[in-house]
């Protein structure tokens, strides 16, 4: 069974909008290198909006940094299955589901294959409630905004879910990654 590997950008104050922070060469160079273990990207239409076309244009125009311009390209070549009620067309590597993001991510779980890396916040509390994401990779960026979308909102989580922590990558910039296993 393959592995759901949830990715997630944070602030210290646990919210995450994308507007925040900006990451530098070797933050993109940690996202470009956590990518080699996955083969598949389970997006809700905002993450997936937010991500394409942007770095799929990064990838083709080679218009961001060296830094930028791996991760794109590598991004880019990743298959997506999108959830969304509103979306009907995705690029040639874009899959969209209309509904039952739970049952999707089970189906796709049980398929051989790399990791699945799940990049949104919107289904988070489901897609925990179901028992379907095995890890966490959290980016805590040094920065408190006070407002914005939470990782988990309140009273969203049917039980607490413990964790055992793995792994920590400090940055120079203040960042720190920190990767959990389920317990």
């Amino acid at each position: 069974m393959r592995t759901v590997s949830f990715g997630m950008n944070i602030s210290l104050d646990g919210y995450c909008d994308h507007t925040f922070a900006i990451p530098d060469e070797a933050l993109m160079d940690y996202f470009t290198e956590m990518m080699d273990d996955v083969d598949l990207f389970f997006f809700g239409r905002v993450m997936y909006q937010l991500m394409f076309p942007y770095w799929s244009d990064v990838a083709k125009d080679q218009s961001g940094s060296p830094a930028e311009n791996k991760f794109a390209q590598r991004m880019s070549a990743i298959d997506r299955v999108v959830v969304s009620r509103t979306l009907d067309t995705g690029d040639e590597k874009t899959r969209i589901v209309h509904s039952n993001p739970a049952a999707e991510l089970l189906k796709l779980k049980q398929q051989p294959g790399k990791k699945i890396s799940v990049d949104t916040v919107s289904m988070l509390p489901e897609l925990i409630a179901a028992g379907l994401i095995d890890e966490f990779n959290l980016v805590v960026h040094p920065v408190i905004v006070g407002k914005g979308r939470q990782l988990i909102p309140d009273g969203s989580l049917q039980e607490k879910l413990n964790l055992k922590l793995v792994n920590t990558v400090n940055f120079k910039s203040g960042c720190m990654a920190l990767h959990y296993l389920k317990q």
